[in-house]
């Protein structure tokens, strides 16, 4: 969304990203200007984002949760920006010839271009009533201008983690060199699940390490040294597993604060080595910054905010080759870009 207000950049703040004196880490500015919605048109919750290989920004969010009144304005569910933040087209919803989300929540663009979508509705918390409709239990996957591709499971068919035919509210999607696609299965499910990512055929899943089930697979990376990073929201960590399911390590994040749930986005930093690890913290508004190899958390930034540069409900990031952060935030209803200034 455009934002007209000046702002005021200050070293502490979200908005530029400084080491606590001890470290030498990355920094980032936000840019009040991005993106350009199309003139007249609205956003309702923003659920994700994804960046492809020509670092253009891919948004998708909830049409449905526009006010009544503001709903003709709304803007397609999905978004595609180029990295300034100008727009180049949009589309989705509802249509003949696959079942759209009852609710939307991911968007990932594989390295062919193909965008995948899914959704969580069906998902309630516990203690309130279930949403109306049937669970979203498939995953979509269209060419760059929306045209079908594939359908991997259907609406209200899930049997639960041994499904080998639909996800079940599955929150996040990546894929591998390997053509495998990893999903975070993830709001009715308690699994990584993978199939192919050219016909959709079953492969393996796997669940959390340790005695904890995964609660709230939320986000899913593939490194590029085939590593699988899993934010697991209602445990409060980060797992990190081999691509056949074996455990390797693991961050907790937010645990020294009283957030119920915290590790809800997913991205790395730019380059091959791909140094960092960002982790979207939900319940504290804030990015950490972990060192990809160890673990171990370096620093972390932001709060709860509506100014340019603060988080409304921060719900996904991703990342572009220039370093840049992308935040897809709920109850704001925008998209923001942190522009990576160095290493300082």
């Amino acid at each position: 969304m455009k934002q007209a207000a000046l702002v005021v950049v200050l070293l502490t703040s979200v908005a530029v990203l400084r080491p606590h004196g001890q470290a030498v880490l990355p920094r980032f500015e936000v840019d009040p200007s991005f993106p350009t919605l199309p003139a007249g048109k609205v956003l309702g919750d923003v659920s994700s984002v994804a960046v492809d290989a020509q670092d253009h920004v891919w948004v998708i969010h909830r049409p449905r949760t526009v006010a009544a009144e503001q709903r003709a304005n709304a803007a397609p569910p999905v978004l595609e920006f180029d990295n300034s933040g100008k727009f180049i087209a949009a589309w989705g919803g509802p249509a003949p010839g696959y079942e759209w989300p009852e609710r939307e929540h991911g968007i990932y663009v594989d390295p062919s271009g193909s965008v995948w979508v899914s959704g969580n509705n069906g998902y309630h918390a516990p203690g309130t009533p279930a949403p109306p409709g049937q669970s979203d239990d498939m995953l979509l996957k269209f060419t760059s201008g929306g045209r079908l591709l594939l359908q991997i499971g259907h609406a209200g068919a899930s049997t639960g983690d041994a499904d080998a035919n639909n996800v079940k509210q599955a929150a996040d999607m990546a894929l591998n060199r390997f053509n495998e696609l990893f999903v975070a299965d993830g709001y009715g499910n308690h699994r990584v699940v993978v199939f192919d990512g050219t016909t959709g055929k079953f492969k393996r899943t796997w669940g959390a390490n340790g005695g904890t089930p995964f609660n709230i697979v939320h986000a899913i990376k593939v490194g590029t040294d085939q590593l699988v990073y899993v934010a697991d929201r209602g445990n409060k960590r980060v797992q990190v597993f081999g691509p056949n399911g074996r455990f390797m390590k693991e961050a907790l994040i937010g645990a020294d604060t009283t957030q119920m749930q915290t590790a809800a986005g997913l991205a790395f930093s730019s380059g091959p080595a791909q140094q960092y690890l960002y982790v979207a913290d939900i319940g504290n508004n804030q990015i950490d910054i972990l060192d990809r190899q160890s673990m171990k958390i370096l620093d972390k930034f932001g709060k709860g905010g509506t100014a340019p540069g603060e988080f409304g409900t921060i719900h996904e990031i991703a990342t572009d080759s220039k370093g840049n952060i992308y935040t897809a935030e709920l109850r704001t209803r925008r998209v923001q870009k942190l522009v990576f200034k160095g290493i300082s």
